[in-house]
């Protein structure tokens, strides 16, 4: 009894640090007609950089991409190419019928589609023609240069697209993921209370007549600490939280979060070099979101970009170091709070450098 116990809790701790949120908005809902894809990522890997890779060693594609700072290449984790293909995934936990013998291999995938895929019909050849079990079980989300936006659930063997441009499937031009699959067993998998929040506050804004960008989706989705299930939101009721402290359940940010990714694409027939990264590294309460470009290649900002003498990066690094604030009890179970009051803090402290990034890159702060 007490081994399956511990099993239970280790598979816990799994799953939440393997749990994500995303959206797809298409060119209907933003405010340029451009469609956003974002991807808050959370993990057990704290420390990530961005990457450029270079169109060689078999590359098709040159690309920009999320990766943790440990690994040894071949992986991306959010990402674009030089041709305005991106992808991000989220984990699914109701998709698969059977443990697989491969398993993990979602930032492999997404490393392969970046290099070789122009389009959501290149995306799809590659999905078929790799080796089963594809060892994923994942929904990822893809923008193209020509259009397309759609997410597919993809188990080991087969996969289904969801179209987001479809006004059967996504009316007001958007859909939300975490981490289950419309396509998987019903009221299975993870992340139903982000998933009703994140709902929530985009229809909410939908139906004020919000258009959507990536300034909006951070200080909204990103850095929201509305929580649905319980009906507060701890940034506009702050007495919730008399000493500052409150459980880290079921928040779109969370303790495990380490990046939050906007990626801006182009309409159909505008230039894809033009496509926009936005980039926070780190807890997004504790960073700052900054613009990367397929088209600048290798010469990206180096605050996000592996240190000389470290696998880490600068801005990483010191949003970690402000993460440590928020949640700094360690004792027990004290990791598992966070403190609301250091969280407003540094959104304070930190929102006219990220706004300036927005004015400097000719988008208008909100």
């Amino acid at each position: 009894m007490k081994k399956i116990f511990f099993l239970s809790l280790l598979l816990l701790n799994i799953v939440q640090a393997l749990a994500c949120t995303s959206g797809i908005f298409t060119g209907s809902c933003t405010t340029d007609g451009r469609p956003l894809l974002w991807k808050h990522r959370d993990t057990g890997e704290l420390d990530n950089r961005i990457e450029w890779f270079p169109a060689v060693n078999g590359r098709k594609y040159g690309f920009l991409a999320l990766v943790n700072s440990s690994s040894p290449g071949g992986e991306a984790w959010t990402g674009t190419n030089e041709v305005g293909f991106s992808i991000m995934n989220t984990a699914s936990y109701n998709l698969q019928s059977e443990k697989a013998v491969i398993e993990d291999q979602e930032g492999v995938v997404m490393y392969k589609a970046l290099a070789s895929c122009r389009n959501l019909r290149d995306f799809e050849r590659l999905l078929d023609k790799l080796p089963r079990p594809l060892g994923v079980e994942a929904n990822f989300g893809v923008i193209d240069a020509e259009g397309g936006a759609a997410y597919y659930e993809v188990n080991n063997t087969t996969w289904v697209k969801v179209d987001v441009n479809d006004p059967a499937i996504a009316p007001e031009g958007f859909l939300i993921y975490t981490n289950h699959s419309r396509t998987g067993r019903k009221d299975e998998g993870m992340g139903y209370i982000r998933y009703e929040t994140a709902n929530i506050i985009t229809h909410q804004a939908w139906i004020q007549g919000v258009k959507f960008s990536p300034q909006w989706i951070f200080n909204n989705l990103s850095r929201s600490y509305y929580h649905s299930l319980l009906g507060i939101d701890l940034l506009r009721n702050p007495e919730l939280a008399p000493n500052g402290w409150f459980i880290d359940q079921d928040f779109i940010p969370r303790g495990t979060t380490s990046a939050s990714i906007v990626i801006k694409g182009v309409e159909k027939g505008q230039n894809p070099l033009n496509t926009v990264m936005w980039t926070i590294l780190g807890y997004p309460a504790c960073g700052v979101a900054v613009p990367l470009y397929a088209a600048d290649g290798p010469n990206q900002p180096e605050g996000v970009l592996k240190r000389a003498d470290s696998n880490n990066c600068r801005l990483c690094d010191e949003a970690l170091a402000r993460r440590a604030e928020v949640f700094s009890l360690s004792r027990g179970n004290g990791k598992r709070y966070f403190n609301i009051d250091k969280v407003r803090y540094f959104m304070e402290l930190l929102a006219p450098e990220e706004e300036k990034n927005f004015r400097d890159s000719g988008s208008s702060p909100e």
